[in-house]
Parts: C-alpha cells; sequence; structure tokens
C-alpha cells in the first residue's frame, strides 16, 4: 500500500490478475467515499474524496482474497482485423514466427481485456498463450490511425483515436472502441474476453453525420476566443477503469469562486481562458463573474465604469464584455448565472483536451447558452489573493521515489524549476536538473492521479493536470497536494516553483490521533 498524495493509494498485487479482481471487487463494493478505481499491470490505484474514505477503500482491499474471481459473467467480444501493419513482418522476425505466424498466434488465442489507459477505450489485453511478448518501437510514431491493432509487451490493443504511438502495427480494424451514442461508450470493459479474426477486407457502411444545430436563445455569444478558451466544470471522475480522466477546470477554487459570485452552484460550468484577451457578448441580460488571474475588464460603450475582477455584474443584451491580457497568473474564469448549459458528455460539461471530449475548444461565433436561473442571491466579493510570485507546492513523496537515487531525490526538493512553455492541461512540464534513476528498465503501466509527478527517461519531470492519461510507464516520484493543483494552473510559462515535502497519510484503519 503505497500513498500518492493525501487522498489516493496505490496497492501493489501479485500481478495482473490480482490486479483486475482487486479493482472489480472494490468497484462493486459499494465503499463510501471512493472516487475513482483503476487497475494497472500489477497494481490499482484508488482515489478518495478524504483521507478518512481512502483508510477505509484501504480496510477493504485488505480483506481481499489475492486472486479472488469476479462473479459476473464476461463477456466475449470479437474484433475483425485485416493483417496487415506496418511493423507484421518485424514481429514476425522478433518472435521467429514469421508474419503468417503473428498472425495464427494473435488471432488463435483469446485476450482478456485487463485495463483501460493512454485514451478513453483503450484496453490492454492480455494473450492466454504468451507468445507474442515484443517490446516497443525504439522511435514512436508521431500518429498511429484510429483502428491500428497493435502489439507491446504481453499486450495486444487497438487505438480507439488517432494519436502518438510506439506499439508495434500488425493490423486494423473497424471496430469502435469508444463510441458517445452507445449506451455503453466502451466497446470493451475490464475482464472481458477479446477474439481477434482474421478478415481480408473491412467494409463498414456509416451514415452521413447529421449537422450539429446550433444553439439560439439568451447566453455569451464568443466574439474572439483567446489562446485556449473552454468549456470547464468539475469534470468526470469515476471513469479511470474506461480510459477517462477526472478532467474539469485547472483552477478549481477560481471555477468555484466565480460560480459563487453570481449565485450558481459549484459544480456549475463555467469558461476557462488562458492568458485573458477574450470578447464575449450578451444575447439577453445576463449577470457575470470574472476570477482567477487578474486581466483588466471593460465594457465598450459604457463610460465612466468598468467591471471589476471577483465582483458580479450585469452584462445587457448586445453589450460586450472584453478582458484583456493577464497582468499576473495564467487563467481567467468567466461564470454566467445559470451556468454555461452545453450537452454533458458521461455526466460533464468539462473539455478533455487529450481524450477529445466534451464541447470542443471555443471558436468566433459560438453561443454559450445559459441554464435556468439558480433562484439564490449573488453573492459578496471576498478578497482573493493573487498566485504568489514563488510559489512552493507540497508533495507527498512516492509511490515510487525508490526509482530514484538518494541525491536525485533530495535535489527534487531542494532545486528550483522552471515551468516550460510546452506546458498544458495535460501536464506541466517543468525545466531543471534532471533526475537520476537507481533502477533501470520499464515500469510496468499503472494508474495515475492528477498531481502526479511522473519522470520519463530524460529525468524532467512532468506534473499531471486534469487531462491526464488514467495510466503511464514511467516512475512517479510524488504527488502534489490536491489544494496545491490551482496554484499550479495559475503559473504562465517561464514561472519558477519549488516542492517541499508534505506527510505521507496514515494508512490504517483507525489512526492514533
Amino acid at each position: 500500500m503505497r500513498p500518492m498524495g493525501p487522498r489516493a493509494a496505490l496497492l501493489e498485487c501479485a500481478g495482473l490478475h490480482d490486479a483486475v479482481a482487486l479493482r472489480a471487487a472494490l468497484a462493486g463494493a459499494g465503499l463510501p467515499g471512493l472516487v475513482d478505481c483503476a487497475a494497472g499491470a500489477e497494481t490499482v490505484v484508488v482515489r478518495a474524496s478524504s483521507p478518512a474514505a481512502l483508510r477505509g477503500i484501504v480496510a477493504a482491499a485488505r480483506a481481499v482474497a489475492p486472486g479472488e474471481e469476479v462473479s459476473a459473467e464476461p463477456r466475449t467480444v470479437d474484433v475483425d482485423v485485416v493483417y496487415d501493419g506496418e511493423d507484421l513482418e518485424a514481429v514476425g522476425e522478433l518472435t521467429g514466427l514469421g508474419a503468417e505466424g503473428v498472425v495464427r498466434a494473435h488471432s488463435g488465442q483469446e485476450w482478456t481485456a485487463a485495463f483501460a489507459g493512454f485514451a478513453p477505450g483503450f484496453f490492454y489485453c492480455l494473450g492466454e498463450a504468451g507468445t507474442l511478448d515484443v517490446p516497443r518501437r525504439e522511435s514512436p510514431r508521431t500518429a498511429v490511425p484510429a483502428g491500428a491493432v497493435a502489439l507491446a509487451g504481453r499486450f495486444s490493443a487497438v487505438y480507439p483515436r488517432r494519436s502518438p504511438g510506439g506499439w508495434q502495427l500488425i493490423g486494423r480494424t473497424d471496430a469502435v472502441l469508444f463510441d458517445l451514442d452507445r449506451e455503453e461508450p466502451a466497446l470493451l470493459r475490464p475482464g472481458d474476453r477479446v477474439r481477434y479474426r482474421p478478415v481480408r477486407e473491412l467494409v463498414q457502411l456509416s451514415p452521413a453525420p447529421a449537422p450539429e444545430a446550433r444553439p439560439e436563445g439568451p447566453g455569451l455569444v464568443v466574439d474572439e476566443p483567446g489562446l485556449q478558451s473552454l468549456v470547464e466544470d468539475r469534470g468526470r471522475p469515476g471513469s479511470a477503469a474506461l480510459g477517462v480522466s477526472p478532467s474539469g477546470a485547472l483552477d478549481d477554487v477560481a471555477a468555484a469562486a466565480a460560480n459563487r459570485l453570481v449565485g450558481n452552484p459549484a459544480d456549475a460550468a463555467v469558461l476557462e481562458n488562458l492568458l485573458g484577451r477574450l470578447r464575449l457578448s450578451a444575447s439577453g441580460d445576463q449577470v457575470v463573474a470574472v476570477t482567477g488571474a487578474p486581466a483588466p475588464l471593460e465594457v465598450p460603450g459604457v463610460a465612466g465604469w468598468a467591471p471589476e475582477p471577483g465582483v458580479p455584474f450585469a452584462l445587457r443584451d448586445g453589450e460586450q464584455l472584453v478582458v484583456g491580457p493577464v497582468a499576473a497568473g495564467a487563467r481567467v474564469y468567466v461564470a454566467v448565472r445559470g451556468g454555461i448549459a452545453v450537452a454533458p458528455v458521461l455526466g460533464s460539461r468539462s473539455t478533455d483536451v487529450l481524450a477529445g471530449l466534451g464541447p470542443a475548444p471555443l471558436a468566433a461565433g459560438d453561443l454559450l447558452p445559459v441554464g435556468p436561473d439558480p433562484g439564490t442571491a449573488v453573492q459578496a466579493p471576498v478578497p482573493v489573493p493573487g498566485p504568489p510570485r514563488e510559489p512552493v507546492l507540497r508533495v507527498v513523496p512516492g509511490p515510487r521515489e525508490d526509482w530514484f537515487t538518494p541525491a536525485s531525490r533530495e535535489a527534487f526538493f531542494d532545486q528550483e524549476w522552471e515551468l516550460s512553455p510546452d506546458s498544458d492541461r495535460v501536464g506541466a512540464r517543468l525545466r531543471g536538473t534532471p533526475l537520476e534513476r537507481a533502477r533501470t528498465g520499464e515500469l510496468p503501466s499503472e494508474g495515475a492521479v492528477p498531481g502526479s509527478v511522473q519522470v520519463p527517461p530524460s529525468g524532467t519531470p512532468v506534473v499531471f493536470l486534469r487531462d491526464h492519461p488514467t495510466t503511464g510507464g514511467y516512475p512517479v516520484l510524488g504527488t502534489v497536494h490536491p489544494e496545491d493543483l490551482s496554484l499550479l494552473a495559475q503559473l504562465p510559462p517561464g514561472a519558477r516553483l519549488r516542492f517541499t515535502r508534505h506527510p505521507a497519510p496514515d494508512l490504517t484503519e483507525n489512526p492514533q490521533e
């Protein structure tokens, strides 16, 4: 049992079978405070609503017998494959089976959908024969097409969407791995049996997509989006087992403050805007509040008055709100009374930039519809301090700090890091003195949580943010405290930051005070 911050833990199992069984047992136990639960190759990651809930979940995990079978009957899913992948010949040489032997070995055994990760619907499937254990490519491809059937290590998988990838490609399928129009979006679920069937060709007749109806009525019209303008709420936790990240507003404190000011519930959807420079117009009379990174506000045509950040104000029908460039920080949040009422996806209105879920990034001309009036009063402003110039973020060491030399573990906390310009909602990428590993080799894929400090072979850490992949194959040195992620969300490129150790939670069921 290894802590991952104050509200999550990595549970090590004897192997893949035990990890899959433990995840199923915990997910089906109705445990109070269990936010998410996802298996990896040899581990299970659990995320809880509080430290007390985490202790109860860990206690329940200890009570599960190793290898305990899941009562639900697994389904069998057939996947038609044309075996013409770019790496088929290379895999034949690596295994000594030849191309035809690879096809027979791949299609002649049953595979088990063990765990999801990397992208929604991407399942690591384990074969019963174990004859196709091949390494990843030395140089990953920048783009693997959707439907590519691939091998890596002991696993086979199908890429659900076009994305970078380093697996060996042996074929292609027209099976849709993730479809939001289905009752169960993911084609596979943990424990399913998968049979790959060789076919000569794929024939798929798809109806022409119906044109999207543009919303009409009251709301906010995007006249000019910022560098990145997204709709976000509190996210969609609970779907990590399907490869879906939590997503949601990066600065949840600022988003909740904006909602409170206009009288919305804390989980209403808001607009998240990177670095300001945003123009919105009111369709109908609206009540608006702007929080987050400080930026000048203006309503052109209204003489002698300008809105203030952190104060609710009326935006009359046809009036325009101009958000200038941020003076400090990174992200501005705009709340409108009634909330932004775009259609929810898997229970959330948030945009997930890695998975491509939720509404598309906002463009000029988009109308953001508003929901019904919440029937509550707008709230008085409360002063909120701006982002610190040199933030110090709390980090709980582990779960894989033993993969690094003692000197590197100290260097992570002793040095000052710089936020790289290529940081995004997936991860905050850091610049500094690279950290040296004490162990070599590959770490079997395991789950991650927001705040995981993952260290790739380059030695420069990446702090996972809301749109992170649900599993990863690089060791996690520590986990940023959830309450400090809002500070990280407000750092612009080039900002300097430090980390400090935070005590690990006590994972015993009844800790002594």
